[in-house]
């Protein structure tokens, strides 16, 4: 279904911003060709339909439904104002100001890893590591994947026998970890008790990408770009929804068969600031780490829009 129109936008000027933005452009009917910022192809390939509030690049599939994206990711800072100036949008500073006021603002969470722990990240891997790396492999875990998420275990101490998968803050602090079993102990995860209220991994977030929201680390390495909700329930108030909003981030929801409400609650939430949203379809899998990355990547591209005046419809008569 397609985004609906900004009833506010006022063309001739966006037209302006546009060839200010990406330079000269022909009209084929609805649509405005442009040179593609992304791929840089030298055909006007990059397709922008103001009716429809979306772009998409013929060449390097660069696409979206939100022409505010691709002013803030390719134009400047005053091409984005004046933007803002002649279409419908969120007041982000205002957001900003009201969602993280002074009163709002939690500590910052720092941790430090178990003493015990060691990287699997290594070239060469302890005899002790033998059992997790083993654990690692049989789950789908590659040599980048280790590396690229610092993962390690711990043999001894009160995280014995279990693999640490560390997550990092946007400065590159530990702010939480996850501990899981790798020797069949009836506790799978025995997490560090501090808050999950955090973006796991915050420092190698892109939020220029598109980003997947899952449940668990094991769900996020398959599929990619992703931030784990760790069990939690993303409240309107997480800095997760924050960045999300505040970089106008697209989102596809990749939750566990069995988290219908917290999706829909996450969906409902998004929607109310316009987040452009997708829904990948998992059924036949346990979850998004039972899956193989080509698998996950297939059914991402197959994703179902979530059109945001037709959800709220279904909602509001599913509640009758």
């Amino acid at each position: 279904m397609s985004q609906k129109p900004d009833i506010r936008l006022n063309k001739p000027e966006a037209k302006k911003i546009l060839h200010e933005a990406f330079g000269y452009y022909r009209e084929a009917g609805s649509e405005l060709l442009y040179k593609c910022p992304a791929c840089d192809h030298y055909k006007p390939k990059l397709s922008i339909n103001l009716d429809k509030n979306a772009f998409k690049c013929w060449v390097c599939d660069y696409h979206g439904r939100s022409i505010r994206r691709l002013i803030r990711r390719f134009g400047s800072y005053t091409q984005l104002q004046k933007w803002d100036g002649i279409s419908d949008h969120i007041d982000l500073e205002g957001f900003d100001r009201a969602f993280f006021g002074s009163e709002n603002v939690e500590p910052k969470q720092k941790l430090v890893l178990p003493e015990e722990f060691m990287s699997l990240a290594s070239l060469k891997i302890p005899a002790t590591g033998q059992h997790a790396q083993r654990y690692l492999q049989y789950r789908g875990v590659t040599k980048d994947d280790i590396v690229r998420w610092k993962m390690g275990y711990c043999f001894s101490g009160e995280y014995r026998n279990r693999v640490i998968i560390p997550s990092f803050d946007e400065d590159g602090d530990v702010n939480y970890f996850i501990a899981r079993s790798y020797n069949g102990d009836s506790y799978k995860y025995k997490n560090p008790r501090v808050s999950k209220n955090i973006i796991f991994n915050e420092l190698y977030t892109d939020w220029n990408s598109d980003l997947t929201i899952v449940e668990g680390v094991f769900d996020a390495v398959v599929a990619g770009n992703a931030v784990p909700l760790l069990g939690s329930t993303l409240h309107s108030r997480s800095p997760l929804i924050r960045q999300i909003v505040l970089n106008d981030t697209p989102v596809y929801l990749a939750l566990d068969p069995d988290a219908a409400d917290k999706e829909r609650k996450i969906i409902k939430t998004l929607s109310s600031y316009d987040i452009e949203l997708y829904k990948i379809d998992i059924s036949g899998y346990e979850d998004v780490g039972s899956m193989t990355k080509e698998v996950f990547e297939e059914r991402k591209q197959n994703a179902r829009f979530i059109d945001r005046d037709n959800y709220l419809l279904l909602d509001l008569l599913s509640a009758i």
